[in-house]
């Protein structure tokens, strides 16, 4: 075997080590990943479990405030109709 030949072997041994050896780290990292969104995932549930009460008394409490909001703009015309005209 001629030493080209030899050489072009430990190379190319050498480029199927450098890519074996980064297609690890990415499972490894891709791995991590997983676990990493897995806890998010159950976390994010949690607080939509947590806060599934919270709905209907914010659909209350808009209710309450739409009519509070109605009162105040009937509250602030009836004022403008009373204010004097030479207030300017």
């Amino acid at each position: 075997m001629s030493l080209a030949a030899i050489v072009a072997l430990v190379v190319i041994a050498v480029l199927v080590a450098a890519l074996a050896f980064y297609l690890i780290w990415v499972i490894v990292i891709l791995r991590r990943l997983t676990d990493t969104l897995g806890k998010v995932s159950f976390g994010v549930a949690a607080i939509a479990y947590r806060v599934a009460p919270i709905g209907p008394v914010v659909t209350e409490i808009n209710g309450d405030l739409t009519a509070v909001a109605g009162a105040l703009e009937d509250l602030g015309a009836d004022l403008v109709s009373l204010r004097p005209a030479h207030a300017y």
